[in-house]
């Protein structure tokens, strides 16, 4: 094996899945191999392994790879061919069998990716078993690889028409008010599961909602706009024709349609927060009715709103405050058997999934929270938002630790220091005055540090903010 293979796969194994460079850093001969490595490591010869891939040019080609590296150590694979990566996770939960998405998700065009699950949906990261996967591919890489006897089987099986008639059983969308809503798919997988689960394409009754499609056309080339709704620019689109189409709100997803964003009818941004807030009550509700006395814990990472931990205790759920991190909280979510799950970065988990995540689930709830009620989206979202949000803001800098040390010092005797995820300082403010906290977090793979500040109004927030990034930046 040389230097450079191995520095091929060293650098697309990151902290939850793969991602690379078509072609540089992500090749068929390394997804060959890490395919190999994932049966051995999960211990899947002899049992089905899922593989589903998105639009991207790479993709059909990768999961082929993976098959033949999959089979060869005596898998039996599934593929389900074009799917979103919640498809996967519901193929992965439904047999109980491991599974492997093929994307990158927002990414631009030249990277593609695998999404790593174990059984039931569960997530793999570098703790839990993606760095043995890295280091046995690396091996096979170096050594070659020698198949089973026998070989695995292969057969393919669509699962769009299950997953959306699942999707129907678990938010019933049917009673509510007429809603126009704009989507905007990015050109990713939301043209074809969106059509699936709101519309007839599934063969399912019709709902009342009208769909506004835009970019539905799957092209791995993005040629709109990056499918990465996160960015504010990539939501401008959809902004205009909510308003355009006088629609009641609009819907963004991402690449491979596991994120949802949602706007009002205004353009406005409805922030992930507030939807984690309107969908954990939602789930709280839905357990006590069926169970009034049950315990519920609800999980939110530590740069959501201060909204959402105060409305889960108001319902008389219990918060759990986790780190940043895709397969940290599905891992935790499976711990704590916690009924819901929300990030800031609009990744919604959920224990009728399996614990996985499902932007399309979370876009349902929306609706059906929204459908029974007379207000506009404005009015309604605000509800759920009454803090003054920063957003997360990236610095690139010489060195995350002299930076953060910066903010440190200068907030010492300012708030209370929290070590979690990087540094959040929550300030000392007395009795009547405005609240304010912020997070400074260090990326995984870049020199930059990732800001998010709230507070109890935009004056302060502002005046936190400044502060703290002049500190950052200096």
């Amino acid at each position: 094996m040389t230097l450079d293979a191995a520095e091929q796969l060293s650098l697309a194994v990151k902290a939850y899945d793969v991602r690379g460079v078509v072609g540089e850093t992500l090749t068929e001969e390394i997804v060959e191999a890490l395919a190999a490595g994932f049966v051995d490591e999960i211990g899947a010869r002899g049992a089905d392994v899922v593989v589903g891939h998105d639009m991207r040019d790479s993709s059909p080609v990768f999961a082929q790879a993976f098959a033949r590296g999959a089979m060869a150590r005596g898998a039996n694979v599934v593929n389900i061919g074009l799917c979103s990566t919640d498809e996967t996770y519901f193929a992965s939960g439904k047999w109980n069998a491991p599974a492997a998405m093929f994307t990158a998700s927002h990414n631009p065009a030249k990277y593609n990716g695998i999404k790593f699950s174990r059984a039931g949906a569960q997530g793999i990261s570098l703790d839990t078993g993606l760095a043995h996967i890295r280091d046995r591919a690396m091996a096979y890489l170096r050594d070659g690889m020698q198949s089973t006897d026998p070989i695995g089987t292969y057969r393919e099986q669509d699962v769009l028409a299950d997953y959306a008639a699942y999707l129907r059983s678990l938010v019933d969308l049917s009673g509510i008010r007429p809603l126009k809503i704009v989507v905007d798919a990015g050109n990713g997988m939301g043209g074809m599961t969106v059509p699936a689960v709101l519309g007839m394409a599934a063969g399912l009754p019709a709902l009342p909602i009208e769909i506004v499609p835009m970019y539905f056309e799957l092209d791995g080339t993005f040629p709109n706009h990056e499918a990465n709704p996160l960015e504010p620019a990539n939501l401008v689109d959809l902004q205009k024709a909510v308003v355009a189409h006088g629609a009641d709100g609009g819907l963004a997803f991402d690449g491979d349609a596991d994120r949802c964003f949602v706007v009002d009818e205004k353009g406005q941004p409805v922030t992930p927060s507030a939807v984690a807030a309107i969908v954990a009550l939602r789930e709280i509700a839905r357990v006590r009715a069926s169970d009034p006395d049950a315990k519920i814990s609800i999980i939110h990472n530590l740069i959501t709103s201060r909204f959402v931990p105060e409305a889960i205790r108001a319902a008389g759920a219990t918060p759990i405050r986790t780190r940043v991190g895709h397969s940290l909280i599905k891992d935790e979510m499976a711990r704590t058997q916690a009924v819901f799950g929300g990030e800031h970065s609009a990744h919604y988990y959920f224990r009728e999934f399996w614990g996985a995540d499902n932007g399309m689930l979370a876009s349902m709830h929306v609706l059906a929270e929204f459908g029974n009620q007379p207000l506009p989206m404005s009015e309604f979202g605000s509800r759920f938002a009454p803090y003054a949000l920063s957003g997360e803001i990236n610095s690139t800098v010489k060195s995350l630790t002299d930076s953060t040390q910066r903010v440190r010092d200068a907030f010492a005797d300012r708030g209370s220091e929290d070590a979690l995820d990087g540094l959040t300082v929550t300030g000392n403010t007395a009795e009547g005055e405005p609240f304010w906290w912020f997070s400074v977090r260090p990326s995984n793979t870049e020199p930059l540090l990732r800001l998010n500040v709230e507070a109890a109004d935009a004056p302060t927030m502002e005046r936190i903010r400044d502060e703290v990034l002049a500190l950052i930046r200096a």
